[in-house]
């Protein structure tokens, strides 16, 4: 009995599991409810009701959910009713679906609940299109439709309900998930074998690994917000946000370079000392995974006793690397601090469970704060909308794209009268992305996925005849396109391709209806293809140039920051957090558009090549600033403050305003060898400020000439996009 409450109460804990059976009950319902009332029809409007809420489930605490749901379900209704009321009048329905289509997409600009019930709304459109004529009465389907939603809310709430703290736990279990791959790609730049080649593909895949781990984090905060909004003092919601800080700190620490790694692995490439950085990197990564693992299955997690050893070996080593004077001092102190950081990592891993570290002090409330980005009132909604109204927006760009791509479908339809049309225009509404590639993956996966969905779709019509059966295999599809959508998107088009069939086979009609699934599908693809190259093709709009400035303002903001507490002392409050994460926010944009640019057509090889470098350097710039950030606490050598301060000047000047650096490197690094001589034991704040500054400086100068050189390239596209 014992045992099979413990494995009750672990299925409880996985998230997967109860999320699959939640859908099982909700497709369950809409299948057989219909059966034993005998109205077998409604089946169809039913399932399409659960998976136009599926897709529009919004996580929030409990009040702002019921009202999510309350707008999802207007939302959703006034979507059919106009559908079914508009249909008999062609061209007043494609008017209202153009400005539908784009006041429903910009209103994604709001903020991401807005965004989903959009997206919901457009999509119960397109299955009201599917089933106008299954109802005489205009209002059963709207009404159908929507009760599906509704059965799928109460479900939804429910488990909401049983388990309130279980989307908080599960987002903060992919953060530090999303932080161990992270580590594991940092460890790949103490590779002793690394070529300048294999060096780059390092760095580029280290920055979209940090631009994955930053939006995961935003994913976190938002999470967070909406719970410390309506919290009554709950312990879970306040340990959450302690383990959010922890993460960051760790990122911090773990994004952080307090060397040159390509020369480093030159230098010490016949020494163990970076086989032991990379082991321990690795198994801080790893710990990260446990930890993760831990937070999902509700069990303590437990370090690893291996730090130990491994992290008395590496300071022994680094002892041996000092004493033997076999390397330049300057080398060696990096390795110091480098190690200091480490130990920083593992002691909040370490710690990250004991009650000092997840009790909420009272006294740095202040450094509990998140930043709050909710709509503040109408006005705030007005600027947001008005930031949204031109070209230069890509949320502008999708809105006019999508809505075009279904203008086009739908008069398409009107004219050939293609059996099952309406599939055309659901095809390019879900396949069509706010970019070129991937929209371009996402044609690939649905063409092989409706294939095989149609193929395995008529095997089970022939075999399983039985109304019955095929209700069964109609929510084992459901469930699986689920939980598939967000991780094998063709599998996810096969099994909601079989769901449909099986629906249009209620209706007699699933044999007749699987070529045109496909048929429509393939022109769907199309549509939306052309509509991605070459209505407000992303290439025509190089968002390279602003993007790249607005990095390393954000870079600049971030270490004048991380300057002023060294200047005044170390605060972890929420300015700092904010301009630390609008650093990293900024980076990962360049890493997300460089990485798509890439891929689009006529993308100027040697502009390929300059991005690419651009992104390296960049995270590099970042990363040492994250060192200067991860060791920063309060000095008071008055020298060394204002080299600082002259240094951010410079840096100031030589990326926001292209002015090439004052300060001299050459004595500089000479400051850093008479400090280096004067103690060669020390390893203090002042050495590890300026071993920083030298590192940014010796970057500097190439920073800036590829950030005017892609300003450049940018102003040279646009005036000849003005001239045509």
């Amino acid at each position: 009995m014992n045992t099979w409450l413990m494995q009750l109460k672990k299925a409880t804990y996985n998230t997967s599991f109860m999320y699959n059976l939640r859908m099982i009950i909700a497709f369950s319902g809409t299948a057989f409810i219909p059966y034993f009332l005998g109205h077998q029809l409604m089946t169809i409007p039913l399932t399409l009701g659960v998976v136009a809420a599926g897709l529009s489930d919004i996580d929030d605490r409990f009040s702002v959910r019921i009202m999510n749901l309350i707008y999802t379900y207007i939302g959703f209704f006034v979507s059919a009713a106009s559908v079914q009321l508009l249909f008999p009048y062609p061209v007043v329905f494609a008017l209202g679906l153009i400005v539908a289509c784009i006041g429903l997409i910009l209103l994604g600009s709001l903020g991401r609940r807005y965004a989903t019930i959009s997206y919901g709304c457009l999509v119960i459109s397109v299955y009201a299109m599917l089933g106008v004529n299954l109802f005489e009465e205009w209002y059963a389907q709207p009404v159908l439709l929507v009760t599906g939603a509704i059965w799928y809310g109460i479900i939804a709430t429910i488990s909401f309900l049983l388990f309130p703290a279980r989307q908080v736990q599960d987002q903060l279990a992919k953060s530090f998930s999303a932080l161990g791959d992270f580590l594991f790609a940092k460890s790949n730049l103490f590779d002793v074998d690394m070529t300048a080649k294999s060096y780059q593909k390092s760095m580029i895949s280290l920055s979209l690994e940090n631009g994955q781990l930053v939006g995961i984090f935003n994913d976190m905060k938002t999470t967070l917000l909406t719970r410390l909004k309506g919290d009554r003092g709950q312990i879970d919601t306040r340990r959450s946000l302690q383990y959010y800080f922890v993460a960051q700190d760790i990122h911090e620490r773990a994004d952080s370079a307090h060397i040159d790694y390509q020369k480093l692995t030159k230098i010490f490439e016949h020494s163990d000392i970076l086989f032991r950085f990379q082991r321990i990197l690795s198994l801080q990564a790893k710990a990260c995974k446990d930890l993760s693992d831990s937070i999902l299955n509700r069990t303590i997690y437990k370090h690893n006793a291996r730090f130990d050893h491994a992290f008395v070996n590496l300071k022994k080593s680094l002892e041996q690397l000092r004493e033997n004077q076999q390397h330049d001092l300057i080398w060696v102190n990096a390795l110091f601090a480098l190690f200091q950081n480490l130990k920083g990592i593992d002691a909040q891993l370490r710690n990250v469970e004991t009650e000092r570290n997840i009790k909420l002090d009272k006294n740095k409330y202040i450094e509990n704060q998140l930043k709050d980005d909710d709509l503040k009132g109408w006005q705030d909604i007005v600027v947001r909308i008005k930031q949204n109204l031109t070209p230069e927006s890509v949320l502008f760009r999708h809105a006019i794209r999508v809505s075009m791509v279904l203008l086009v479908g739908y008069i398409f339809v009107q004219i050939t009268d293609i059996q099952y049309g309406y599939w055309v225009l659901l095809t390019a509404l879900f396949v069509s992305q706010p970019n070129f590639n991937a929209t371009k993956r996402r044609l690939r996966l649905r063409i092989l996925g409706t294939m095989a969905g149609i193929a395995l779709g008529f095997l089970i019509l022939y075999f399983v005849p039985s109304t019955e059966g095929q209700l069964l295999l109609l929510i084992l599809s459901g469930v699986l396109f689920f939980d598939l959508r967000s991780k094998q998107y063709a599998q996810a088009t096969a099994f909601i391709t079989i769901l449909a069939l099986i629906n249009f086979n209620l209706d007699g009609l699933g044999f007749q209806a699987a070529m045109p699934r496909l048929i429509d599908t393939i022109i769907g693809c199309g549509l939306a293809w052309l509509g991605v190259t070459f209505i407000f093709p992303d290439w025509k709009f190089r968002r390279l140039a602003p993007t790249v400035a607005r990095s390393l303002e954000a870079q600049c903001n971030y270490l004048a920051e991380v300057v002023n507490q060294y200047a005044q002392g170390r605060n972890n409050g929420l300015n700092y957090r904010v301009v630390r994460r609008a650093a990293h926010n900024r980076d990962a944009d360049v890493a997300s558009l460089v990485s798509t640019l890439a891929t689009e057509p006529d993308f100027d090889p040697v502009q390929k090549s300059k991005a690419f470098e651009f992104l390296c350097l960049n995270h590099t710039f970042l990363s040492y600033i994250a060192a200067l950030g991860a060791h920063r606490d309060q000095i008071y050598d008055q020298e060394t403050l204002e080299l600082l301060h002259h240094a951010l000047a410079d840096i100031r000047g030589a990326l926001l305003h292209d002015e090439m650096p004052e300060l001299n490197l050459h004595n500089l690094q000479q400051n850093i060898r008479i400090k280096l001589n004067q103690s060669r034991e020390d390893t203090s704040k002042d050495l590890i400020v300026l071993q920083q500054l030298s590192l940014m400086l010796s970057i500097l100068k190439h920073l800036s000439n590829l950030k005017q050189s892609l300003s450049h390239e940018h102003d040279a596209h646009s005036s000849a996009l003005a001239s045509i």
